[in-house]
């Protein structure tokens, strides 16, 4: 919106070109992060008490660690702050014509929306289970899918018009369409190797990596700071990968494919890297708020959106190395559970408990421990992933 206005303003007369300075994507960037820094940090005091004033808060199940039983009360849902502060502040800094920011701003919500009824009927209407499994993933897909079908052809076409005429040639031509090189599943580290995936294959990834680093953050949102943090990392070095495949010259010498309008999303990747660090502010050990469904399953899902923008799916699964192991220590847990029950007459357990974080604190690590270390090894994750730029 700004942007619209700048230019507006810079075109009233020769004496306010100065205002041409917000052109400049990286100074909207910065702008955005600190926009959202600011909304998130003076928000969050209104915010807690709020949430404190309508008893949302944090409820511990029974089998939960004993040392989590004090957190029992603490206000819930702050993803609402979270999500407020990025769409404030994106909605302020990008440029209104980007589909792919629409694009991941939808989803983000979507996901949001599906995880704020989950929470509301948990805390609000005391249901332990809050949205059944079987329903929210239900509504996942929903939204994964269109959201998938719509990037196969944002990121093939050029321009705004040129989606709806791919899409009207998809269909016309009996769901068989030729993808261009961009489309395809890039593999890091290597300079050509591109698999050619079709509508049908470009959707079906699309879907499986936006549901399931949706699903992989929320496990992961359980200790004080855990997830957030991860996030921001992530979330910052491909707003690096946005900027290069979305510029001309960088992608060319880099050896990226360029998908221009791209680079749009390093201003959503900003203020979500902004409004993350502002509720970390208050989700840091002792937390004074928890993010629940409604920010993890967001969150989750606008790095899976970006990362297919991107076309960045395996670095994506590399940099969020940490919500990729605490997704797959639910499913072996579950998956040894059910297999031993049925072997032997009684469920046994690969790790102490599920997941992997709180097998980590049943082995004796700290809270703090644990987070700092997820922390450590998720930069160095991503340090590895940003690597993937130059090493090719």
């Amino acid at each position: 919106m700004l942007l619209e206005l700048a230019s507006w303003l810079q075109g009233l007369s020769p004496n306010l070109g100065f205002f041409r300075v917000f052109q400049y994507l990286t100074l909207r960037a910065v702008l955005a992060a600190v926009t959202a820094l600011l909304i998130g940090v003076l928000a969050g005091p209104w915010v807690i008490r709020m949430l404190g004033a309508l008893k949302i808060g944090q409820p511990i199940r029974g089998y939960a660690m004993q040392t989590h039983l004090a957190k029992s009360g603490t206000p819930t849902m702050g993803g609402v702050l979270i999500l407020f502060a990025i769409g404030v502040s994106t909605l302020l800094w990008f440029d209104w014509t980007n589909r792919f920011v629409w694009i991941v701003l939808l989803v983000t919500f979507g996901f949001g929306a599906i995880g704020w009824v989950d929470d509301w009927r948990k805390v609000v209407h005391k249901d332990p289970e809050g949205m059944r499994s079987r329903e929210k993933y239900f509504w996942q897909s929903v939204i994964g899918l269109v959201a998938a079908l719509a990037l196969v052809f944002s990121i093939s076409a050029n321009t705004n018009a040129e989606v709806l005429a791919l899409f009207w040639q998809w269909v016309s031509s009996g769901f068989s369409v030729e993808l261009p090189h961009v489309a395809g599943f890039l593999v890091p580290f290597f300079k050509e190797i591109s698999y050619p995936l079709g509508v049908l294959g470009f959707v079906i990834l699309s879907y499986l990596v936006i549901v399931g680093s949706s699903n992989a953050v929320n496990l992961t949102d359980g200790l004080d700071g855990l997830a957030i943090m991860p996030v921001i990392m992530v979330g910052s070095a491909l707003g690096v990968f946005a900027y290069v495949t979305g510029s001309s010259v960088y992608s060319k010498y880099l050896l990226f494919p360029y998908i221009p309008g791209t680079g749009e999303l390093l201003i959503f990747c900003a203020a979500m890297a902004g409004a993350g660090l502002a509720f970390l502010w208050y989700n840091a050990h002792p937390a004074q708020l928890f993010m629940g469904d409604v920010g993890a399953l967001a969150l989750g899902g606008a790095l899976g959106t970006i990362a297919v923008i991107v076309r960045q799916e395996i670095v994506l699964a590399v940099m969020g190395g940490v919500f990729v192991a605490e997704a797959v220590s639910v499913m072996l847990q579950v998956a040894w559970f059910k297999y031993t029950r049925l072997r032997y007459g009684e469920g046994r357990r690969l790790l102490k408990m599920a997941p992997l974080h709180h097998h980590f604190e049943k082995s004796g690590w700290a809270e703090t421990q644990v987070v700092v270390r997820f922390w450590i090894i998720t930069m160095l994750l991503c340090l590895i992933g940003l690597s993937s730029l130059k090493l090719r």
